[in-house]
């Protein structure tokens, strides 16, 4: 079943705040030196949002968020970019989405039901299930690396980077879930799709 489900989800990716950890080995007394600091930005120079979805057949289209994110900007991400995302997985695909108010509305669950797409029921509070979570921390140690200064050139960076990402590594990480859910059936816990 997993291999038939399109992951997706929303992350904030900053221009340049501490988008990733980062752990340096030093000297006694070298604390300050440029090399052990990450240089700092008044209000942290921006960030943008951006919502994505890959599967196993690949990364799916990413969308950079203007403003406030709302049911009906939602509705409209999915109308223009679900379809063609979905693209490498056939007709019968299962959306994976969490329970952000704005993806369980009552409108955005009738669309759902309307294009005849299953969505798959999340647990509550449970972002580390989504094998998504891997790529986002992926993506934003490369915009760390690669420093863009501009909010553009984040967004260029970004989106280029997630249509670089293999197939091969989005396969991988659709492993995840499966052991994952090996686990939970252990304690009897089940995933649902909804129609």
């Amino acid at each position: 079943m997993w291999k038939k489900v399109l992951w997706s989800d929303e992350t904030k990716i900053e221009l340049f705040g501490n988008n990733a950890k980062r752990y340096v080995w030093r000297k006694s007394n070298t604390a300050h030196h440029p090399e052990h600091t990450i240089p700092t930005v008044k209000h942290g120079g921006g960030s943008i949002m951006v919502w994505a979805c890959f599967s196993s057949a690949g990364t799916g289209k990413m969308v950079k968020i203007d403003g406030k994110m709302d049911g009906a900007k939602y509705r409209t991400i999915l109308e223009e970019n679900l379809m063609e995302s979905a693209k490498g997985l056939g007709r019968r695909f299962v959306f994976q989405q969490d329970n952000d108010p704005k993806h369980k509305a009552k409108s955005t669950m009738e669309w759902f039901k309307n294009k005849h797409i299953q969505v798959l029921e999340w647990p509550s509070q449970s972002p580390d299930l989504n094998p998504i979570e891997n790529l986002w921390k992926e993506l934003k140690t490369a915009v760390h690396k690669c420093s863009p200064s501009n909010l553009t050139e984040l967004e260029l960076f970004c989106k280029e980077k997630w249509e670089n990402i293999s197939v091969s590594r989005c396969a991988k990480l659709i492993d995840i879930p499966q052991a994952t859910c090996s686990c939970n059936r252990s304690k009897r816990w089940r995933y649902k799709v909804l129609t």
